[in-house]
């Protein structure tokens, strides 16, 4: 597949994972990519991240990135008619200390590749917050929360797992005033720092899917 510099964000993400199937690669769409994916675009990144099943020699990796005009430069594959560009973090495919993901198969026309689930994307991205203070990451859940349907057990035993059901009412609060239905003000997250007063220091762990959580 041809991509140019109007080819949109989440075209680029399944040509990619489509190119890495066909070529024999197991690798899963994370990050803020898949945050756009499952919001329909309202969130917006300039990465692609996958996270890469089992080890892949550097030549079989730029091979396969060559099929789609992605050529390595330092720790990124980038294209010379895309700003968009592909990192593979390290891996196992894993949100907060939560290492069971099951991946979905997705499809985009002729494309097909696998991905976070709309459920696991909001966990992903509100990983990046609780762990990092990352607002955009919690906006992006929030986007995504109002689009997809979402498993509510399974992030109220992850939100548990983690020691932070707190953080979980928090998230739902500014869901419901995020929704159009909604007359009350939007929440917008105080940008606190780990171990302040009032914000649980974070545990040793991981934090969003691939990225090693900060000590």
């Amino acid at each position: 597949m041809k991509l140019t510099s109007r080819t949109t964000l989440a075209t680029v993400a399944a040509a990619v994972g489509d190119v890495l199937r066909r070529s024999g690669i197991d690798a899963v769409l994370t990050g803020g990519a898949c945050a756009s994916l499952h919001s329909r675009g309202r969130y917006q990144s300039n990465d692609v991240d996958f996270i890469l099943g089992s080890p892949v020699g550097r030549v079989k990796l730029d091979q396969a990135m060559a099929g789609v005009g992605f050529a390595r430069e330092g720790d990124r594959y980038v294209h010379p008619e895309t700003a968009f560009y592909v990192e593979f973090p390290a891996g196992p495919l894993a949100i907060g200390s939560d290492a069971s993901i099951r991946p979905i198969v997705c499809r985009k026309g002729a494309l097909v590749f696998r991905s976070l689930d709309a459920t696991d994307s909001v966990r992903d991205r509100l990983a990046a917050y609780l762990f990092w203070r990352d607002l955009q990451a919690f906006d992006a859940a929030v986007q995504i929360a109002l689009l997809q349907p979402l498993v509510a057990s399974r992030l109220r035993r992850w939100f548990d797992a983690e020691g932070r059901l707190a953080e979980l009412r928090n998230f739902l609060r500014a869901v419901e005033e995020a929704s159009p239905t909604s007359r009350r003000p939007r929440h917008v997250p105080r940008r606190r720092g780990p171990g302040r007063t009032g914000t649980p220091a974070p545990r040793r762990g991981r934090g969003p899917a691939g990225a090693a959580r900060p000590p």
